[in-house]
């Protein structure tokens, strides 16, 4: 009787399982390491900055109702605000409405004046390049040590300081950096000063 032999080949079965599990496995860590990376990087731009929409006419012709702004949050945490500066806040007589967009016009400790159709700051007239048309308005305000003085950029139609008043530093959000939408109206902000005297 004639034996017949075959060649015994190693079982490679479970190795190619082994591998699919391992890539697998891989791919799946990849998937986590990506989302909770993307998770992190949402909250650490969150925590620093804010995205907010315009929707009034009182800053035209820098800002339109409908613009969408990219706004830094840290921006008077480790620093003061600056003259020129186009700022978020909390409307003063009613902190619970929804946040004005304004321009700083008077820092603390400046006697800021309007008459003649031109904004003064501790008697210096301001070269505004940025507004609509002169203010119609007269008037003087001192700004307190806590507080700014903020006008909107469409000057005769806006309501900010020369009509309710100072906005304490503590009601300030962010610093207004950039418009980003819609894209005709891509802007870096901030380019432009209130050139005046210092108090």
């Amino acid at each position: 009787m004639q034996e017949y032999f075959t060649e015994a080949y190693p079982d490679t079965e479970p190795e190619n399982q082994q591998r699919t599990k391992r890539g697998l496995g891989r791919t799946l860590l990849d998937i986590f390491e990506t989302v909770l990376l993307s998770i992190l990087l949402f909250l650490a731009i969150n925590t620093i900055s804010a995205r907010i929409r315009v929707e009034s006419i009182s800053m035209q012709p820098t800002l339109y109702d409908g613009d969408f702004v990219v706004v830094n949050k840290l921006a008077y945490k480790i620093g003061s605000p600056t003259r020129g500066d186009i700022v978020i806040f909390r409307y003063p007589p009613d902190p619970n409405k929804e946040p004005y967009i304004k321009r700083i016009i008077g820092l603390p400790g400046d006697v800021v004046g309007a008459r003649n159709q031109t904004i003064y700051i501790n008697g210096v007239a301001l070269d505004e390049p940025y507004i609509s048309a002169p203010p119609s308005y007269n008037g003087e305000w001192i700004v307190p040590e806590d507080s700014i003085f903020v006008l909107g950029d469409n000057r005769n139609h806006s309501s900010d300081s020369h009509s309710w008043g100072m906005v304490p530093i503590d009601n300030v959000l962010g610093k207004a950096l950039v418009v980003y939408l819609p894209v005709a109206h891509w802007q870096v902000l901030g380019g432009e000063s209130a050139m005046a005297a210092e108090p």
